[in-house]
């Protein structure tokens, strides 16, 4: 099945923002189109101005929402238009545009979360190793003490160097726990974990990606000194995506809700995987798709001022998304 070449004169409209013409997106070949929102909201630019090798629409086309954005051709452009049942046929013929696709996205979420949690909360700490020993802190008081000794021993292994080490070494010896996390499984692609245990935490380097093979996982993040409850997700979901993709630490925090099989896919073998199953990165981004798709509806909803507004708002979000 071969990609449709459509050419577009300048000053016309490709695609218009709530439309629901969706099923496919486009990658310029030639040319120059300028992407913009009914609504710009924080953390993203109000314009774009995109060119050869750039994609667009790929949020609405993989999701099957409404657009999210209004292109218009800046000059007389030809594009690439790629059905979303076609995805794994790009994927199979150009696997680089579906990591330029997944790297953008997950840059575009993390941004979209950063931003979400400071219109919605008064203070959020920004990923840092450092605040691991106060994550630690916070499960030791909540007498969660498995949660309390990951924490620590990731603090210590990750800032060795750090004002509290001493802290953290007489906690974990408190609890009789080793001062260094086990080392188990970690070459396997294939891993167990048990009712509660936890994955990784907020704030440490992420190495993997994780799909769930059975059970159930809580990403939670701790928001003005308190955890709160992001999602809980189950078989057939993928986790800790954005970490191996942007070299950033962990944004939340991911605990087996009970026991749980998945894969962890590393950063080494991820290209390689995403090249050799096209079904692994069409999976990977219809997912990253419906997220950015609920963040920037989300994002948009924050910025509207009258209660009313907002609520309908909400409302017309959730019967598109059911």
């Amino acid at each position: 099945m071969a990609f449709q070449m459509v050419n577009y004169r300048a000053g016309s409209y490709i695609i218009i923002e709530g439309k629901r013409e969706v099923g496919h997106f486009y990658i310029v070949r030639q040319g120059k189109v300028r992407t913009s929102k009914e609504t710009p909201v924080a953390g993203e630019e109000g314009t774009t101005l995109l060119g050869p090798g750039d994609f667009f629409g790929v949020e609405s086309a993989m999701s099957g929402h409404s657009r999210i954005e209004t292109v218009v051709a800046q000059t007389d452009v030809s594009l690439i238009q790629v059905n979303n049942d076609q995805f794994g046929l790009l994927i199979q013929k150009n696997a680089p545009v579906a990591m330029k696709i997944i790297r953008s996205f997950s840059m575009k979420l993390r941004a979209f979360d950063s931003t979400i949690t400071r219109l919605s909360f008064r203070t959020a700490l920004e990923e840092d190793p450092s605040h691991l020993f106060d994550l630690g802190e916070f499960y030791f008081k909540e007498e969660r003490f498995n949660h309390a000794a990951y924490a620590f021993q990731r603090y210590l292994q990750w800032v060795p160097k750090g004002k509290f080490v001493s802290q953290a070494k007489m906690r974990l010896q408190n609890m009789n726990k080793p001062l260094k996390a086990p080392a188990y499984m970690e070459k396997s692609i294939n891993r167990t974990f048990q009712a509660d245990d936890m994955i990784f935490c907020e704030n440490e380097p992420g190495f993997e990606l994780y799909i769930i093979q059975g059970g159930r996982v809580k990403i939670t993040k701790m928001v003005e000194g308190q955890e709160v409850m992001l999602a809980v997700l189950q078989t057939g979901d993928i986790f800790g995506e954005m970490a191996i993709l942007d070299n950033k630490p962990r944004s939340a925090s991911a605990i087996c809700a009970e026991k749980a099989t998945m894969l962890a896919i590393n950063k080494a073998n991820f290209e390689a995987m995403v090249k050799a199953q096209p079904q692994l990165a069409t999976r990977l981004i219809t997912l990253l798709s419906e997220r950015i798709w609920m963040a920037y509806r989300q994002l948009a909803n924050l910025m509207i001022s009258d209660p009313a507004g907002r609520l309908y708002d909400t409302l017309l979000t959730l019967a598109e998304k059911n």
